[in-house]
Order: C-alpha cells, then sequence, then structure tokens
C-alpha cells in the first residue's frame, strides 16, 4: 500500500465517531462525558454509549459485593469494547483487576483528589459523630481503619450510588464514608462535612483516577485519547495498584494507598527500592520525587502495617497538563515501570512485615 493510501486510511479512521462504553449513572456517564470533551477538543467525534451491567441490578437489590462478585461493572464493560460494541471505556481505575491485560491500552487522564469523605446528617466530622453512631460503608478498607480510630461506631453495609448513598444519612444512618472524588465529578462537594486526611483513612489504590482503554489492535482509538493521558497521574496511579498487585489482594481486601509528588528538599533521603529510581541527569530544579505509602489493616482495628518509599523522577511540574514524555514513547513506558517497581517494592516491605496474615483474616 502507498504512503498516499496509508494517510488517507488513517485519515478516515481518525474521522470516525467514536463510541465511549460507559454505565447509565450519573457518576460514569459525567466522567465519561468529560473524557469525551478531551476527544472533542482534539478534534475526535465520539459518543456516549450505554452498557447495561449485571451490577446496576444488584445496586438497586442492595446486594452485598462479595454475593456478585468483584468487577462485574467493568467486566461488563471491557466485554463490550472487545466485541466492538463500543470503541472507548472509561472505568474508574481502582476497580479494573491489578493484572495486566493484553487486549487493551490505557491512558489515565488528570487524577483528581483522591482522599474519602464523611458526609454526615448533622455536618459532624468523623471524631465529632455522636458515641454510636450509625455510619454507612462496605468496604473492608474502611471498616478496618474506621474502627482503629471509632471503635464505638455501628458500621452497615451501603450499597447504590451517590445520591442513594447520602440520602440514607436522611433516613437510617448519622453518615456515610464515600470517595470524595465521586462528589467532586457529580459537583455535590458541598455536601461533604469533611474530607478525611489520609492519616486517619487511606484511600483505596487509585481511588480518583480514571482508566480509560482501547482496544489495543485500534490504532485510530488510540491516537483519539492517548493525547489525554497524564504522566504524573498515570505513575501514582500505577504505582498504588502495585501494592496491591504485590500483595495478592483483591479491591475488597483492607489494603489502602495513596501518593504525593514532592519537591526534592521535602523528600524522605535515599529512597527504599533503588530499583524503583530513574536517573535522567536533570538538574534538581526539573525533578520531583514520588512518595507513595502502602497500608494493610486488621479488619478490626486492632492493627495496621504501614510503608513508605519514594522515588525522584526528571518531571519539573506534576501539576502542569504538559511537558511530558507522549503515552508510548519509550520515556514515558520507563517512567511507568519505575512506578510500579516502587509499588511492589511498598508491597514486598508489607508482606516482609506479616500483611499476608491480615488478608488472610479478611477473606
Amino acid at each position: 500500500m502507498s504512503n498516499t493510501s496509508n494517510k488517507n486510511t488513517s485519515a478516515a479512521e481518525d474521522a470516525r465517531t467514536f463510541l465511549i462504553g460507559t454505565r447509565r449513572s450519573a457518576l460514569a456517564t459525567t466522567q465519561t462525558s468529560h473524557v469525551r470533551a478531551g476527544m472533542l477538543t482534539a478534534g475526535f467525534e465520539a459518543e456516549l454509549h450505554i452498557v447495561q451491567t449485571p451490577g446496576d441490578a444488584s445496586q438497586a437489590a442492595q446486594t452485598p459485593v462479595a454475593q456478585i462478585g468483584v468487577g462485574v461493572f467493568t467486566e461488563t464493560l471491557r466485554k463490550a469494547l472487545e466485541s466492538g460494541e463500543c470503541d472507548v471505556a472509561v472505568h474508574s481505575f481502582k476497580d479494573l483487576p491489578t493484572a495486566p491485560d493484553p487486549r487493551f491500552c490505557t491512558v489515565v487522564p488528570r487524577r483528581v483528589d483522591p482522599r474519602e469523605v464523611l458526609v454526615s446528617r448533622n455536618s459532624e466530622t468523623l471524631l465529632e459523630l455522636p458515641q454510636g453512631a450509625k455510619v454507612g460503608t462496605s468496604a473492608p478498607r474502611r471498616v478496618s481503619q474506621i474502627r482503629a480510630v471509632r471503635p464505638d461506631l455501628e458500621l452497615l453495609p451501603l450499597r447504590g450510588n451517590i445520591d442513594t448513598r447520602m440520602g440514607r444519612t436522611e433516613k437510617d444512618l448519622d453518615a456515610v464514608v464515600l470517595a470524595r472524588a465521586g462528589l467532586e465529578r457529580v459537583g455535590q462537594l458541598d455536601r461533604a462535612a469533611e474530607s478525611i486526611d489520609p492519616s486517619t483513612i487511606m484511600p483505596a489504590p487509585a481511588q480518583g483516577a480514571l482508566s480509560v482503554e482501547v482496544r489495543a489492535d485500534d490504532e485510530a482509538a488510540w491516537r483519539a485519547v492517548r493525547h489525554l493521558d497524564h504522566l504524573p497521574s498515570h505513575m501514582a496511579a500505577v504505582a498504588e495498584r502495585a501494592v496491591l498487585s504485590t500483595l495478592e489482594a483483591g479491591c475488597t481486601a483492607p489494603v489502602a494507598a495513596y501518593s504525593l509528588w514532592v519537591e526534592p528538599e521535602g523528600s524522605l533521603g535515599a529512597t527504599d527500592s533503588a530499583e524503583a529510581s530513574v536517573s535522567t541527569g536533570a538538574p534538581q530544579a526539573t525533578q520531583h520525587v514520588l512518595r507513595v505509602f502502602g497500608g494493610v489493616f486488621a479488619m478490626d482495628g486492632s492493627r495496621k502495617l504501614v510503608q513508605v518509599s519514594e522515588a525522584t523522577f526528571g518531571i519539573s511540574d506534576p501539576t502542569s497538563d504538559e511537558g511530558f514524555p507522549a503515552a508510548e514513547e519509550p520515556q514515558w513506558r520507563e517512567y511507568i515501570d519505575a512506578a510500579r517497581a516502587l509499588g511492589a517494592g511498598i508491597g514486598r516491605a508489607l508482606l516482609a512485615d506479616g500483611a499476608a496474615e491480615l488478608v488472610a483474616e479478611a477473606d
């Protein structure tokens, strides 16, 4: 095929309207709409495509996640993507399996605040809630950490969309714990009584980050989304998920992780994961440190294991939207792999401390 033909084929593929698979919920369609807006801005036509998942019905019935299985939302979207029903799929990155899936390529747009929030009936914070207050949350990670700081609280199962969960505070609950990212994306952050410090409740690995997936063999779809990748967000999310992967724990295990980008002078010193360090030879002013925390918690709140490590990268401003290696460039891949190694090192340190025992106790 001639070069002219190749260019014409590429142009025709890029001109197609890409279907972005999403669940029907307000949160899912809102975050998918942000992805669509980014594609439109770059000159690619895109429309939302609603995919019905088994998890939608289970939420309405308040069926516990343990009964319906982990990944009911994400796997249905992935099947729709693989079959060609849609061209792009948007997930909450924390909900995806940690094992790499060669069927897909992914980018991670700019991450929003990963912290947890408390929505309470009378706007009390977690520490201000009355003795014996009823708090809704189903995540073992949250349950274990809340019990450590407020063992007097009555913790009750919670499912449903954001409005359903927050609505419980007007009925049978005094408060609910939610991901801040969800409230921020649907414009209801004002409902939160507090954003909880990660030293009190450490969030889920990759919380606040989206994963935008396309089929590995769909070059046109990849061209349409690769500019959405925000390398510092991608690195942080990958490092946190590597903690979970190394522990061989699922997303319902009492495992948490979060990360910070800090100036080199604010670093801990020598990194604990030497293989995660990337030497760029760049002046210190153009570098930042990725500091990652990982934790495993006893379900009764009696014990916690926390590890922290960091590595320095040639990134001048992690808050910027540009100036990073483009997705799939060699240095981009090098940075992603180094971040994953950093998180894996934390996971190994937690295992050495006895994390496997705490994870097993929660099963």
